[in-house]
């Protein structure tokens, strides 16, 4: 793999500008913070493509992918575009030479990561994801925590996610364009539970339910499940669970809930219960989250590629997340849980 002298020199581009949380420009600005050069955009809307001239004046700009990979000299492409696309797009760029990250989730099934992670080997280049929630606040106390021995040896993992309404009418509730409904904000859930249990995934069983809110969104048929559920057991005897619904009218109150052999932690976005036991008394406190630290995911990615440090959102680890993704959607069809080839 090529070694760059500098961030500075590494140019960097985006693949997708639209407006849906600006997400172009964010990346194009993180990877700039962490010392990386933009140089280039890719957009099918014209419209967009005059709002990224705007945000970075200069910057190349080109209709499609397979143009920008033929004039422009872009090393690092971030994939901002639909879930269905990001493996087709990444072996495009891939095959041709360039670094890639992929926002999240990196693909839809396990067998499109494995095609993506060969690519990247064949031809030297880097394949990341944009878990940049791997540094979230809430995530890294709650690994301080667990690491000094707060709660004791880590037993089960419980995640949940929505509540009750109906979805939105935009490509991210289509079962076919994004995966279904564990797949969006799922992947960041799962990816939490991964760096909590440090041990190799053995089987998922999958349970989902659909057809409430079918007749009432755009995608009609192909909406996403309503409700789904999935459990992961791992090798050290733990197992990690994750709901995500759009049924449930009292969601459970915490998002993140860690059970331990002396206690277990209860999280959200600000603050960290931490209740263990003492004899017959239980003791509960309350740790303030540290601030979360997510450039550190482009500036790890620049030094990976100018001074060999390890990548720590490698392609291996991010397709962790979706081989469970994967089983849980086979599972939820078959009605059994299913081995996992990948722990």
């Amino acid at each position: 793999m090529k070694r760059y002298k500098s961030a500075g020199d590494i140019t960097v581009g985006v693949i997708g500008y639209g407006g849906a949380f600006n997400m172009g420009k964010a990346h194009l600005n993180e990877m700039k913070l962490a010392g990386m050069t933009p140089a280039a955009v890719s957009e099918i809307d014209p419209e967009r493509l005059k709002v990224a001239t705007a945000d970075f004046p200069g910057i190349e700009t080109y209709g499609s992918v397979a143009e920008m990979l033929k004039k422009s000299k872009v090393d690092l492409l971030a994939i901002i575009t639909p879930h269905n696309t990001h493996a087709k797009l990444a072996l495009q760029c891939l095959n041709a030479g360039r670094h890639v990250v992929c926002e999240k989730p990196l693909a839809i099934t396990t067998a499109e990561c494995d095609a993506m992670i060969a690519a990247a080997r064949k031809n030297k280049v880097v394949l990341s994801t944009y878990h940049n929630r791997h540094w979230d606040g809430h995530i890294l106390g709650a690994m301080k925590l667990i690491r000094a021995g707060a709660i004791g040896k880590v037993v089960r993992v419980n995640v949940n996610w929505g509540g009750w309404g109906k979805p939105g009418d935009w490509w991210r509730t289509s079962r076919s364009i994004s995966g279904g409904i564990l797949y969006d904000w799922g992947v960041h859930l799962l990816e939490y539970t991964l760096q909590i249990v440090n041990s190799e995934i053995t089987e998922v069983n999958g349970y989902a339910w659909s057809g409430v809110w079918a007749s009432q969104t755009k995608w009609k048929a192909d909406t996403n499940e309503d409700d789904a559920f999935l459990t992961v057991r791992f090798k050290s005897g733990a197992w990690a669970t994750l709901t995500m619904t759009q049924l449930d009218s009292r969601p459970e109150p915490v998002m993140l809930k860690v059970v331990g052999t002396r206690g277990n932690l209860s999280m959200d976005w600000n603050n960290c219960d931490v209740i263990t036991h003492a004899g017959a008394e239980t003791v509960t406190r309350r740790v303030p989250n540290p601030k979360g630290e997510g450039w550190k995911l482009y500036q790890n990615v620049a030094d990976h590629l100018t001074k060999g440090k390890p990548l720590v959102i490698s392609p291996e680890w991010a397709r962790r997340p979706i081989h469970i993704l994967d089983l849980a959607v086979q599972s939820a069809k078959q009605g059994r849980a299913l081995k996992a080839m990948y722990a």
